[in-house]
């Protein structure tokens, strides 16, 4: 044992790192997705437990895996056919399979069985790709994803999602069900790219939950926007010269920079042209920069490599008047091309405006809401996508439209579920209305 020099943040912190690795060992070996969470589950809190008085163990991912898989042998021989399972493939298993080794030991050459193969950070890629299941729904991927790899207990995830712990409860339940006895293992070279490209979604839909939370009173969720990036991370570890995990890492980074600069003595939300960029995390903002370099000399600017280059600029920019708009624009009329996605296309519409005028901005905007089937009284408010008025209103303000960007900041505060959005827009609205106020 070590000794006993570290916090419970700090024994936290390792729980989580390793509870994926470990989980990973246990589904591969015994492909019974929810009895292995479950014998997890009870390593983790017995650690929990112990460790804070016995001190970590010299090899904690050794320890974990060998008080995990008894537990779940145990389960296992609860049941009949199960046991007699157990104990045919336990017999067919080496004494030590379970023992992770001493850091630096290569265990590459393990038989082709891979029985005997340590766990590693391929279990936790492996887990990814399983979590994120094609028969999946995106919101059973993500549920599957924060609990199975990034650690999240059912009340966190449901907490994250503004949904009752039951509700997520039976979510989590179905999404094991759906990939009960699926082989746990990597995809084919011919599926994987596919399947990479759902597992760097469903983080990047964690990251922007956790950044800009769609509903509820905090605008950030720090917890889901540090996990995203933890896990984006972990996946880049393991395929260092793949070009969307790295522009996924950098996008990341460069967006959670600018998060001390976000809120006001309030938790009011400023605005990215009014921020104050001293309080910019200058040294998150180098590492990002690095890596969407990094990332658009891995190969083709795919839609991530593209979204960080754009946030590079912004966030290289000492001042709002110093931004590269034009660059913007044409980095945007990239990624529009590439992909339908209305968050990018609002974007572009922004980046118009800023280069060439706020009506070309609003004939944009238009454009879009005309596209989207949203444009004028026909929408009902559940059906507008509140940042196009947002965004509307913002231009018309700029244009010497009082009355109008009055009226569509309104109804984008109407429209929001995020409480720090409806009040900053409610705002911007009543300083039109009060502009000596």
């Amino acid at each position: 044992m070590k000794p006993d020099r570290t916090t419970d943040d700090d024994i936290e912190d390792l729980l989580r790192r390793h509870a994926p690795q470990v989980l990973g060992a246990l589904v591969r070996r015994y492909g019974h997705f929810d009895p292995a969470e479950d014998s997890v589950q009870e390593a983790l809190i017995a650690a929990a437990e112990q460790w804070p008085g016995d001190g970590i163990p010299d090899n904690p991912r050794g320890w974990l895996i060998r008080v995990a898989s008894r537990r779940l042998t145990d389960r296992l021989r609860s049941d009949e056919a199960r046991r007699r399972r157990e104990e045919t493939a336990a017999a067919l298993t080496p004494a030590d399979a379970f023992v992770a080794p001493p850091p630096g030991e290569d265990h590459s050459g393990a038989g082709p069985s891979g029985l005997g193969r340590a766990p590693s950070e391929d279990d936790t890629l492996t887990l990814l790709f399983l979590c994120c299941h094609p028969a999946l729904s995106p919101a059973a991927q993500i549920a599957l994803t924060l609990r199975a790899v990034g650690g999240l207990t059912t009340a966190e995830i449901a907490r994250a999602h503004l949904v009752p712990e039951a509700t997520m409860a039976q979510r989590i339940s179905r999404a094991k069900r759906t990939v009960r006895g699926t082989q746990f293992r990597q995809p084919d070279a011919q599926d994987r790219d596919q399947r990479l490209a759902a597992v760097l979604q469903v983080l990047y839909l964690i990251f922007n939950e956790g950044y800009t939370s769609t509903a509820g009173p905090d605008l950030h969720r720090t917890d889901l926007a540090r996990e995203a990036i933890r896990l984006t991370r972990a996946v880049r570890r393991l395929l260092p010269h793949e070009g969307r995990v790295t522009g996924l890492l950098a996008l990341m980074v460069l967006t959670e920079a600018r998060t001390p600069a976000r809120t006001g003595p309030d938790g009011e939300l400023i605005p990215l042209d009014e921020q104050d960029r001293a309080l910019w995390d200058r040294t998150a903002v180098a590492e990002g920069t690095a890596l969407a370099e990094e990332a658009l000399a891995q190969g083709p600017a795919g839609d991530y490599q593209l979204q960080a280059a754009i946030a590079a600029l912004h966030d290289e920019a000492q001042r709002a008047e110093d931004t590269d708009w034009p660059q913007i624009l044409a980095l945007y009329d990239l990624l529009v091309r590439r992909s339908p996605d209305p968050a990018a296309a609002l974007g572009r519409a922004v980046a118009v405006a800023m280069v060439h005028g706020p009506r070309a901005g609003l004939a944009a905007v238009d454009a879009l809401a005309e596209a989207e089937g949203t444009a004028g009284a026909a929408a009902t408010a559940g059906q507008r996508n509140y940042r196009l008025d947002a965004v509307r209103g913002h231009l018309l303000e700029r244009a010497g439209e009082p009355d109008a960007a009055r009226t569509a900041y309104r109804a984008a505060a109407d429209a929001t579920l995020s409480e720090p959005e409806a009040r900053y827009l409610r705002r911007r609205a009543d300083r039109l209305e009060h502009p000596d106020g």
